[in-house]
């Protein structure tokens, strides 16, 4: 159905990119070349280590580069390579509309809410934040304005009254790596009709600071629910007693109250919680 789709490059960095390529290329659906972010120090020794977009790309043995900067001189490698398309998820790095207007066929993103609600950085936190019990994928063409481009395909998923970031990312991805390879191929085909975005109901969802999982002085039960199931991967939600901090590992909602049954205390293991 997809005919190896293959003039195209694919821009991404981290679990969420890489996973999204595995499935384009169990597609056929197979970049020509992909741009992710330099090699950065991790672990205990800070080893230089390769984002694991490219690390599937290399074992996919699909060319790399690892621009520090989308420059003029980068742009000009990029167009001299005549793809048509490019498709860009979690990359990391603002796109420049000289970089953008390379592409004959647009630079198509996933976006993992039901754009135009939460444009920007943190739409599956966002969701959980504000109690919602839908959110879904949006794939999209991008402009320079932030999350603005107009709707390839969208689908909504349930969420779950006890999902947290940790399980219900996962499904986002796949949803959204699913439906790129199910409209993908309609899109170059020029059988789909993009819908443009009703900016009148639209909304923002900005970065996550450590502070933000902050519980210490919250009284509002549905709120710290709500950040438990938001910041369950980062940056996790936590309380300050005795001048330590505790994070919180295991919680539940019951009786309209938010219960902690498991902590970990600052420089300990993970204990049950007395309180």
């Amino acid at each position: 159905m997809n005919n190896n789709i293959s003039n195209f490059c694919f821009l991404g960095t981290p679990f969420v990119s890489s996973d999204t390529l595995k499935t384009l290329c169990e597609n056929n659906i197979i970049p020509g070349l992909v741009i992710t972010s330099p090699d950065k120090p991790a672990g205990r020794g800070m080893k230089l280590t390769p984002s694991p977009t490219k690390t599937l790309a290399l074992e996919k043995n699909i060319e790399v580069y690892t621009p520090e900067k989308i420059d003029a001189d980068f742009i000009e490698k990029i167009k001299s390579k005549g793809f048509d398309f490019a498709i860009v998820v979690a990359y990391g790095k603002i796109l420049p509309q000289d970089f953008i207007d390379i592409f004959p066929k647009g630079v198509i993103n996933i976006h993992y809410s039901l754009l135009p609600k939460y444009r920007g950085a943190s739409p599956t936190e966002a969701a959980l934040l504000h109690s919602d019990t839908t959110t879904g994928v949006t794939i999209q063409k991008m402009v320079f304005k932030l999350d603005a481009g107009d709707i390839i395909a969208q689908k909504s998923i349930d969420i779950e009254h006890d999902d947290t970031t940790i399980t219900l990312r996962p499904k986002l991805i796949t949803f959204g790596a699913n439906l790129l390879v199910e409209s993908l191929p309609k899109y170059l085909n020029n059988e789909i009709e993009l819908v443009s975005q009703d900016e009148s109901i639209a909304s923002k969802c900005g970065k996550i600071s450590k502070e933000d999982g902050d519980i210490t002085n919250e009284t509002d039960e549905n709120i710290k629910w709500n950040k438990y199931r938001a910041y369950a991967e980062w940056p996790r939600t936590y309380f300050i007693k005795d001048g330590k901090r505790y994070i919180v590992s295991k919680a539940r909602f019951e009786n309209n109250s938010f219960v902690i049954e498991k902590v970990i205390p600052e420089g300990k293991k993970e204990t049950d919680y007395i309180s």
